[in-house]
């Protein structure tokens, strides 16, 4: 991507002096405010952060939707959003096992045996065990979380992984975004410190770092190999922090990919893993999307996975194994909003730490207490994903069947998509390998491109407003996720049920044809 970096570099500092300039502008015409809290006065670096998933276009199809409401005439019905990854949003049914648990769990009164509803045995049991944990799920944790289900997390990391992990490693949070801040936030101490995330990258940490006043150095994913990461780029970033005179701290990872779906071999998180302990730096795995997998993409192979096979090499006489293991520093997060089970409201998730000093630990213990706990029916959220019914229990056939009927359905989704945007003119999409979406790139004419710089945004948001406005379907522009230089793309979920997704596509497929003639 030639010329890429140094574009980047020069869109960042032209952003900071429109801030800067922003902030001396709303100071001024907000000084005689009779008002102590005024624009003016709000910190620069919550301004200066941006959220594409949430921004514009949402507050834009908002305003379209209270026109249906009040019955105004558009060539749609309804609005279909497929700008986030919010399944039950969008029709998927939560898990019995999880709601009926979660439901005795509540009101607990309902365990009494007049009024106990006909669930089966082992959610009882699960309500029971659950209960019997804490004073109430109305009652703070401790700060970490709740210890039996840090035990259960424990071992669900051992089983996906075959290698022992251990509870005091695991923090419970309120879903993984929480997890990430508050990591981010012990290491981000000034513009010194800078943090290595993909490109295109799910908009949270950018955002953060943004807060946090550090650096952002964005790696690019190669979309001509399926959105892979290359060491050469990796080395690339890393160099353009410190010409920047910044130290970098962290390196993101986001498998299986968010906005972008791939799935990364086993080769190449062992890479990834090698060059974060070789460099220095503290691995922040975001594997959120490990159960949505599909196809022929690789499977999901954990950090964690690779971390304790350089430690057995390390043990088997591989001295430079040995040694990188040794620096190795892994932070993974999990959440309950993706996977199958789709619980983004209940906000629960999870990170395990590797190799992090006691010192530092008892610093992200503090971080914890400071909000005393995460909430704990999201705890035990956590605990009803990674603990599933077992083979012979009684809710264990319906659990499997729900699962797969979700899985199976996202991957059929999810092929479905790719196929229809790749048939359109002017888009091309990569083959779909996990999480819950697709990244397809525009190929837009050159009218558009001017009438976009003429409307002052971007072209790929003003492709998307057009969209949206014609259809009725919320995507997000790829400038909010980052892209290389002259491409453009959007990301869209693969999340409107099957019976819905072919309206979807027609609406998309007539908007193309018609976009594509105007501006050709």
């Amino acid at each position: 991507m030639p010329g890429a970096p140094a574009m980047f570099a020069r869109l960042c500092m032209l952003c900071l002096l429109v801030q800067n300039a922003a902030t001396a502008t709303n100071e001024t015409s907000c000084a005689s405010s009779s008002l102590p809290l005024h624009i003016g006065v709000v910190n620069t670096q919550v301004r200066a952060a941006s959220y594409a998933v949430r921004g514009r276009l949402l507050d834009r199809a908002s305003e379209i939707e209270q026109q249906l409401k009040v019955g105004a005439e558009l060539p749609f019905s309804r609005i279909v959003k497929c700008n986030i990854g919010n399944p039950q949003a969008l029709g998927q049914k939560p898990l019995s096992f999880v709601r009926r648990t979660l439901s005795l769990m509540m009101n607990p009164e309902l365990l009494e045996a007049p009024l106990l509803p006909s669930y089966p045995v082992d959610v009882v049991e699960r309500a029971k065990e659950y209960i019997g944990a804490v004073p109430s799920v109305g009652a703070y944790s401790d700060s970490q979380g709740v210890a039996l289900i840090r035990e259960h997390v424990a071992q669900f990391i051992a089983e996906r992984d075959g290698h022992p992990a251990d509870a005091k490693d695991i923090f419970l949070t309120d879903g993984a975004s929480a997890g990430v801040k508050a990591l981010m936030q012990l290491m981000i101490r000034g513009p010194h410190d800078a943090v290595l995330a993909p490109i295109p990258q799910y908009p949270l940490y950018s955002a953060v770092t943004t807060l946090l006043n550090g650096t952002l150095s964005g790696y690019f994913l190669d979309e001509a190999s399926s959105w892979g990461v290359v060491e050469p780029e990796l080395r690339r970033a890393l160099q353009h922090a410190r010409d920047g005179g910044a130290a970098a701290r962290a390196l993101v990872v986001i498998n299986p990919g968010n906005p972008t779906g791939q799935s990364l071999p086993k080769a190449v998180v062992q890479m990834i893993l090698r060059f974060a302990a070789a460099e220095g730096l503290v691995l922040m795995a975001d594997e959120v999307y490990q159960e949505n997998v599909y196809g022929e993409a690789p499977p999901f192979f954990s950090f964690k996975a690779a971390l304790v096979g350089l430690r057995q090499a390390g043990e088997n006489g591989d001295a430079e194994a040995a040694a990188l293991a040794a620096r190795a520093q892994l932070i993974s997060f999990h959440s309950t909003s993706k996977g199958f089970i789709g619980e983004c409201g209940l906000r629960g998730g999870y990170f395990e730490l590797q190799n992090i000093p006691a010192d530092v630990r008892a610093q992200i213990t503090k971080l914890a207490s400071i909000s005393l706990c995460s909430n704990v029916i999201g705890q035990f959220a956590t605990g009803l994903m990674v603990r599933p019914p077992r083979s012979g229990e009684p809710s264990y056939e319906e659990y499997v069947s729900e699962r797969h009927a979700i899985l199976h359905s996202l991957a059929k989704r999810a092929q479905a998509t790719a196929a229809a945007l790749s048939a359109l003119p002017g888009i091309s999409c990569n083959e779909p390998e996990g999480a819950m979406y697709l990244f397809p790139q525009l190929h837009l004419p050159t009218r558009a491109i001017e009438a976009a710089e003429k409307a002052g945004v971007a072209a790929d948001e003003f492709y998307c407003l057009r969209l949206l406005e014609a259809t009725g379907l919320v995507v997000v522009p790829g400038s909010g996720f980052g892209q290389a230089d002259g491409t453009w793309h959007f990301r869209t979920t693969f999340l409107p049920p099957e019976d819905q997704l072919e309206d979807v596509m027609r609406r998309l497929a007539a908007f193309q044809s018609e976009f594509m003639a105007k501006y050709s």
